[in-house]
Protein backbone atom coordinates (compact mmCIF):
# COMPACT_ATOMS: atom_id res chain seq x y z
CA UNK A 1 0.00 0.00 0.00
CA UNK A 2 0.85 3.95 -0.42
CA UNK A 3 2.38 5.80 2.85
CA UNK A 4 3.95 8.35 3.98
CA UNK A 5 6.82 7.40 5.92
CA UNK A 6 9.46 9.79 8.00
CA UNK A 7 12.48 8.14 7.77
CA UNK A 8 14.57 9.90 10.43
CA UNK A 9 14.61 12.53 12.68
CA UNK A 10 16.36 15.57 10.54
CA UNK A 11 14.48 17.90 8.70
CA UNK A 12 12.16 16.44 5.78
CA UNK A 13 13.58 13.21 4.72
CA UNK A 14 9.94 12.21 4.24
CA UNK A 15 8.89 10.26 1.39
CA UNK A 16 5.42 8.59 -0.33
CA UNK A 17 6.31 4.96 -0.22
CA UNK A 18 5.14 1.72 -0.75
CA UNK A 19 4.94 -0.90 2.28
CA UNK A 20 3.14 -3.87 2.92
CA UNK A 21 -0.45 -3.35 4.54
CA UNK A 22 -0.55 -4.17 8.33
CA UNK A 23 -1.96 -7.70 9.88
CA UNK A 24 -3.91 -7.16 13.00
CA UNK A 25 -4.00 -9.36 15.75
CA UNK A 26 -7.24 -10.69 17.65
CA UNK A 27 -7.74 -7.33 19.32
CA UNK A 28 -7.17 -5.09 16.63
CA UNK A 29 -9.51 -3.12 13.95
CA UNK A 30 -8.07 -2.70 9.99
CA UNK A 31 -9.26 0.51 9.04
CA UNK A 32 -9.47 1.75 5.37
CA UNK A 33 -8.47 5.51 5.83
CA UNK A 34 -10.51 8.00 3.92
CA UNK A 35 -9.21 11.62 5.26
CA UNK A 36 -6.59 12.10 7.15
CA UNK A 37 -5.88 15.70 8.49
CA UNK A 38 -2.80 17.42 8.84
CA UNK A 39 -1.57 17.89 12.21
CA UNK A 40 0.80 20.80 13.85
CA UNK A 41 2.62 18.07 15.48
CA UNK A 42 3.02 16.37 11.77
CA UNK A 43 4.41 19.27 10.84
CA UNK A 44 7.46 19.36 13.90
CA UNK A 45 7.89 15.75 12.87
CA UNK A 46 8.43 16.68 9.47
CA UNK A 47 11.07 19.42 10.44
CA UNK A 48 12.58 16.84 12.76
CA UNK A 49 11.14 19.31 16.38
CA UNK A 50 9.21 16.32 17.81
CA UNK A 51 11.28 14.11 20.19
CA UNK A 52 8.43 11.73 20.73
CA UNK A 53 8.62 10.47 17.13
CA UNK A 54 9.86 6.85 16.65
CA UNK A 55 11.01 6.87 12.74
CA UNK A 56 10.97 4.99 10.35
CA UNK A 57 7.50 5.69 10.88
CA UNK A 58 4.12 6.04 8.72
CA UNK A 59 2.77 9.90 9.70
CA UNK A 60 -1.48 11.11 10.62
CA UNK A 61 -3.50 10.00 13.85
CA UNK A 62 -6.27 12.40 12.64
CA UNK A 63 -8.44 10.51 10.53
CA UNK A 64 -11.89 8.55 9.76
CA UNK A 65 -12.18 5.63 7.82
CA UNK A 66 -14.27 2.61 6.81
CA UNK A 67 -13.31 -0.71 8.81
CA UNK A 68 -12.53 -3.40 6.70
CA UNK A 69 -11.39 -6.14 9.23
CA UNK A 70 -11.66 -6.64 12.44
CA UNK A 71 -9.97 -9.23 15.55
CA UNK A 72 -11.51 -12.48 16.85
CA UNK A 73 -11.84 -10.24 20.40
CA UNK A 74 -13.76 -7.27 18.85
CA UNK A 75 -17.05 -6.67 19.94
CA UNK A 76 -19.63 -4.13 18.76
CA UNK A 77 -17.26 -3.32 15.68
CA UNK A 78 -17.95 -4.62 12.42
CA UNK A 79 -16.41 -4.75 8.60
CA UNK A 80 -18.69 -1.62 6.92
CA UNK A 81 -18.68 0.73 10.04
CA UNK A 82 -17.86 3.88 9.50
CA UNK A 83 -15.55 5.02 12.16
CA UNK A 84 -12.75 7.25 13.61
CA UNK A 85 -10.13 6.26 16.27
CA UNK A 86 -8.57 8.02 19.20
CA UNK A 87 -4.50 8.50 19.12
CA UNK A 88 -3.75 5.88 21.81
CA UNK A 89 -2.19 2.45 20.47
CA UNK A 90 -0.65 0.44 23.42
CA UNK A 91 -0.73 1.84 27.59
CA UNK A 92 0.87 0.03 30.23
CA UNK A 93 -2.75 -0.80 31.55
CA UNK A 94 -1.21 -0.65 35.40
CA UNK A 95 0.29 2.84 36.32
CA UNK A 96 -2.32 5.30 37.70
CA UNK A 97 -2.71 7.54 35.20
CA UNK A 98 -3.96 4.52 33.12
CA UNK A 99 -6.32 3.46 35.96
CA UNK A 100 -7.83 6.92 36.02
CA UNK A 101 -8.65 6.75 31.86
CA UNK A 102 -5.74 9.29 31.31
CA UNK A 103 -4.15 7.38 29.11
CA UNK A 104 -2.69 10.79 27.33
CA UNK A 105 -0.26 10.99 31.05
CA UNK A 106 0.95 7.26 30.41
CA UNK A 107 4.72 7.03 30.75
CA UNK A 108 4.46 4.17 28.17
CA UNK A 109 2.04 4.76 25.94
CA UNK A 110 2.80 4.40 22.06
CA UNK A 111 0.55 6.74 19.74
CA UNK A 112 -1.00 6.10 16.11
CA UNK A 113 1.36 8.24 14.03
CA UNK A 114 4.17 8.91 16.48
CA UNK A 115 5.47 5.89 17.92
CA UNK A 116 3.63 3.29 15.39
CA UNK A 117 2.64 3.67 12.06
CA UNK A 118 -0.58 6.41 11.19
CA UNK A 119 -3.33 7.19 8.76
CA UNK A 120 -0.93 8.76 5.66
CA UNK A 121 -1.59 5.80 4.27
CA UNK A 122 -4.71 3.41 2.80
CA UNK A 123 -4.82 1.36 6.19
CA UNK A 124 -4.67 1.81 9.38
CA UNK A 125 -4.46 -0.42 12.39
CA UNK A 126 -5.88 0.42 15.79
CA UNK A 127 -6.24 -1.26 18.88
CA UNK A 128 -10.51 -2.16 19.80
CA UNK A 129 -10.61 0.05 22.62
CA UNK A 130 -9.80 3.56 20.37
CA UNK A 131 -11.90 2.88 18.09
CA UNK A 132 -15.21 4.82 17.52
CA UNK A 133 -18.16 3.80 15.39
CA UNK A 134 -19.49 7.59 14.19
CA UNK A 135 -23.17 8.25 14.56
CA UNK A 136 -25.59 8.28 11.48
CA UNK A 137 -25.47 11.90 10.85
CA UNK A 138 -21.83 12.25 11.25
CA UNK A 139 -20.15 12.27 7.79
CA UNK A 140 -16.63 11.01 6.87
CA UNK A 141 -14.82 14.26 6.65
CA UNK A 142 -16.44 16.24 9.94
CA UNK A 143 -15.46 12.92 11.27
CA UNK A 144 -11.99 13.11 10.08
CA UNK A 145 -11.40 16.20 12.81
CA UNK A 146 -12.70 14.01 16.21
CA UNK A 147 -9.11 14.09 17.40
CA UNK A 148 -8.86 17.81 16.91
CA UNK A 149 -11.94 18.58 18.32
CA UNK A 150 -11.19 16.06 21.47
CA UNK A 151 -8.37 17.93 22.39
CA UNK A 152 -10.62 21.28 22.25
CA UNK A 153 -13.76 19.32 24.16
CA UNK A 154 -11.03 18.26 26.82
CA UNK A 155 -9.50 21.71 27.37
CA UNK A 156 -13.08 23.63 27.74
CA UNK A 157 -14.78 20.93 29.42
CA UNK A 158 -12.66 18.68 31.13
CA UNK A 159 -9.64 20.53 32.47
CA UNK A 160 -11.63 23.69 33.26
CA UNK A 161 -15.59 24.08 32.20
CA UNK A 162 -17.24 27.34 30.94
CA UNK A 163 -20.67 28.43 32.01
CA UNK A 164 -23.20 30.33 31.01
CA UNK A 165 -22.34 33.56 32.21
CA UNK A 166 -18.89 33.33 31.21
CA UNK A 167 -16.57 35.97 29.21
CA UNK A 168 -14.54 33.68 27.57
CA UNK A 169 -11.17 34.60 25.56
CA UNK A 170 -9.41 32.65 22.75
CA UNK A 171 -5.71 33.31 21.14
CA UNK A 172 -5.35 31.98 18.11
CA UNK A 173 -7.82 31.32 15.07
CA UNK A 174 -6.12 28.26 14.05
CA UNK A 175 -8.17 25.21 13.59
CA UNK A 176 -8.06 24.50 17.41
CA UNK A 177 -8.51 27.97 18.57
CA UNK A 178 -11.56 27.90 16.18
CA UNK A 179 -12.94 24.58 17.85
CA UNK A 180 -12.15 25.64 21.36
CA UNK A 181 -14.42 28.91 20.55
CA UNK A 182 -16.87 26.35 19.33
CA UNK A 183 -17.29 24.48 21.94
CA UNK A 184 -17.07 27.36 24.31
CA UNK A 185 -20.08 28.72 22.74
CA UNK A 186 -22.20 25.71 23.17
CA UNK A 187 -21.69 25.78 26.49
CA UNK A 188 -23.02 28.98 26.63
CA UNK A 189 -20.04 31.27 26.90
CA UNK A 190 -19.63 34.92 25.41
CA UNK A 191 -16.91 34.05 23.33
CA UNK A 192 -13.57 36.39 22.21
CA UNK A 193 -11.81 34.86 19.85
CA UNK A 194 -8.13 37.09 18.60
CA UNK A 195 -5.79 36.94 16.25
CA UNK A 196 -3.25 38.76 14.23
CA UNK A 197 -3.76 40.67 10.69
CA UNK A 198 -2.27 37.55 8.61
CA UNK A 199 -5.76 35.33 10.42
CA UNK A 200 -8.18 37.58 9.15
CA UNK A 201 -9.58 34.81 7.04
CA UNK A 202 -9.97 33.01 9.72
CA UNK A 203 -11.37 35.46 11.87
CA UNK A 204 -14.39 35.55 9.12
CA UNK A 205 -14.48 32.03 9.54
CA UNK A 206 -15.06 32.63 13.11
CA UNK A 207 -17.77 35.44 12.32
CA UNK A 208 -19.67 32.94 9.74
CA UNK A 209 -19.50 30.43 13.04
CA UNK A 210 -21.66 32.61 15.35
CA UNK A 211 -18.41 33.53 17.80
CA UNK A 212 -19.44 36.91 19.61
CA UNK A 213 -16.57 39.01 19.01
CA UNK A 214 -13.76 38.52 16.84
CA UNK A 215 -9.86 40.90 17.24
CA UNK A 216 -7.45 41.34 15.03
CA UNK A 217 -4.95 42.66 17.94
CA UNK A 218 -2.68 44.89 15.46
CA UNK A 219 -6.10 46.85 14.64
CA UNK A 220 -7.90 46.92 17.46
CA UNK A 221 -7.36 47.25 21.44
CA UNK A 222 -8.06 44.03 22.91
CA UNK A 223 -7.70 45.47 26.49
CA UNK A 224 -10.74 48.06 25.76
CA UNK A 225 -12.36 45.30 24.01
CA UNK A 226 -12.63 43.69 27.19
CA UNK A 227 -12.94 46.41 29.48
CA UNK A 228 -16.22 47.40 27.69
CA UNK A 229 -17.22 43.44 27.87
CA UNK A 230 -17.15 42.68 31.11
CA UNK A 231 -17.56 46.25 33.02
CA UNK A 232 -13.42 46.46 33.59
CA UNK A 233 -13.49 42.87 35.37
CA UNK A 234 -11.92 41.17 32.61
CA UNK A 235 -13.04 37.60 31.07
CA UNK A 236 -13.31 34.39 33.49
CA UNK A 237 -11.72 32.21 31.08
CA UNK A 238 -9.05 32.37 28.48
CA UNK A 239 -7.61 29.38 26.31
CA UNK A 240 -4.46 30.12 24.97
CA UNK A 241 -4.01 28.08 21.76
CA UNK A 242 -1.63 30.07 19.29
CA UNK A 243 1.79 28.90 21.58
CA UNK A 244 2.82 32.89 21.68
CA UNK A 245 4.15 33.43 24.86
CA UNK A 246 3.05 37.15 24.21
CA UNK A 247 -0.53 35.87 24.00
CA UNK A 248 -0.17 33.84 27.02
CA UNK A 249 1.06 37.11 29.28
CA UNK A 250 -1.66 39.09 27.70
CA UNK A 251 -4.32 36.64 28.93
CA UNK A 252 -2.71 36.43 32.15
CA UNK A 253 -3.00 40.53 32.02
CA UNK A 254 -6.87 40.06 30.48
CA UNK A 255 -8.03 37.52 33.28
CA UNK A 256 -10.65 38.77 35.94
CA UNK A 257 -8.89 37.89 39.74
CA UNK A 258 -9.47 34.27 40.09
CA UNK A 259 -9.98 33.67 36.45
CA UNK A 260 -9.07 30.60 34.83
CA UNK A 261 -6.18 30.33 31.74
CA UNK A 262 -5.75 26.79 30.12
CA UNK A 263 -2.82 26.30 28.16
CA UNK A 264 -3.15 24.19 24.11
CA UNK A 265 -0.97 25.98 22.67
CA UNK A 266 2.73 24.53 22.38
CA UNK A 267 5.23 27.32 22.67
CA UNK A 268 9.01 26.39 20.53
CA UNK A 269 10.65 27.24 23.35
CA UNK A 270 10.19 25.03 27.12
CA UNK A 271 11.38 28.21 29.52
CA UNK A 272 9.82 31.39 28.60
CA UNK A 273 9.09 34.75 30.21
CA UNK A 274 5.38 34.45 32.23
CA UNK A 275 4.21 37.35 34.19
CA UNK A 276 3.97 35.33 37.27
CA UNK A 277 3.58 38.16 39.84
CA UNK A 278 0.25 38.91 38.28
CA UNK A 279 -0.39 34.83 38.86
CA UNK A 280 0.20 35.34 42.26
CA UNK A 281 -1.97 38.91 42.77
CA UNK A 282 -4.12 38.07 40.88
CA UNK A 283 -4.94 34.21 41.94
CA UNK A 284 -5.36 33.15 38.68
CA UNK A 285 -6.02 28.93 38.20
CA UNK A 286 -3.50 28.32 35.22
CA UNK A 287 -3.61 25.03 33.91
CA UNK A 288 -2.29 22.87 31.26
CA UNK A 289 -4.26 20.67 28.71
CA UNK A 290 -2.38 17.54 26.93
CA UNK A 291 -4.28 15.78 24.10
CA UNK A 292 -7.10 14.52 25.10
CA UNK A 293 -8.67 11.11 26.63
CA UNK A 294 -11.05 8.58 25.74
CA UNK A 295 -14.14 10.57 27.64
CA UNK A 296 -12.56 13.72 25.80
CA UNK A 297 -13.67 11.66 22.39
CA UNK A 298 -17.36 10.69 23.54
CA UNK A 299 -18.27 14.41 24.13
CA UNK A 300 -16.50 15.64 20.69
CA UNK A 301 -18.83 12.78 18.61
CA UNK A 302 -21.65 13.70 21.27
CA UNK A 303 -20.85 17.91 19.94
CA UNK A 304 -20.71 16.75 16.02
CA UNK A 305 -23.73 13.96 16.35
CA UNK A 306 -26.01 17.02 17.87
CA UNK A 307 -24.83 19.93 15.51
CA UNK A 308 -23.04 22.35 18.57
CA UNK A 309 -19.67 22.53 16.50
CA UNK A 310 -19.29 22.70 12.95
CA UNK A 311 -15.96 21.31 12.01
CA UNK A 312 -16.05 20.82 8.30
CA UNK A 313 -16.19 24.63 8.27
CA UNK A 314 -12.94 24.77 9.45
CA UNK A 315 -11.59 22.55 6.40
CA UNK A 316 -10.11 24.11 4.06
CA UNK A 317 -8.38 22.10 1.28
CA UNK A 318 -7.82 18.57 0.53
CA UNK A 319 -4.96 16.95 -0.98
CA UNK A 320 -4.62 13.32 -2.85
CA UNK A 321 -1.96 11.26 -0.62
CA UNK A 322 0.40 11.96 -3.68
CA UNK A 323 0.30 15.73 -3.38
CA UNK A 324 0.96 15.51 0.24
CA UNK A 325 3.77 18.21 -0.03
CA UNK A 326 1.75 20.58 -1.09
CA UNK A 327 -0.77 20.18 2.14
CA UNK A 328 2.27 20.22 4.06
CA UNK A 329 3.71 23.14 2.43
CA UNK A 330 0.21 25.18 2.76
CA UNK A 331 0.15 24.32 6.75
CA UNK A 332 3.70 25.35 6.88
CA UNK A 333 2.95 28.81 5.56
CA UNK A 334 0.16 29.44 7.63
CA UNK A 335 -2.09 29.34 4.37
CA UNK A 336 -6.04 27.99 4.81
CA UNK A 337 -6.99 25.98 7.95
CA UNK A 338 -7.22 23.05 8.37
CA UNK A 339 -5.54 20.49 5.67
CA UNK A 340 -6.72 17.11 5.22
CA UNK A 341 -5.02 14.25 2.77
CA UNK A 342 -6.95 11.67 1.22
CA UNK A 343 -5.52 8.24 0.40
Amino acid sequence: MKALLKKDNTYGNMELVEIEEPVINDDQVKIKVEYSGICGSDIHSYKGEYKNLRPPVVLGHEFSGVVVEVGKNVKGIKVGDRVTSETTFYICGECDYCKSGDYNLCPNRKGIGTQVNGSFAEYVVARKESVHVLPDNVDLLSASITEALACAAHAVLEKTDVELSDVVLVFGPGPIGLLTAQVAKARGGYVILAGLTKDEERLKVADRLGIDRTVNIEREDLEQVVKSVTAGYGVDKVFECSGAVGALNSGISLLRKKGTIVQVGIFSKAYNEVDLEKIVQKEICYIGSRSQKPSSWKLALYLLETGKVNAKAIISDMFDLSEWFRGFEKVMKGEGLKVVLKP
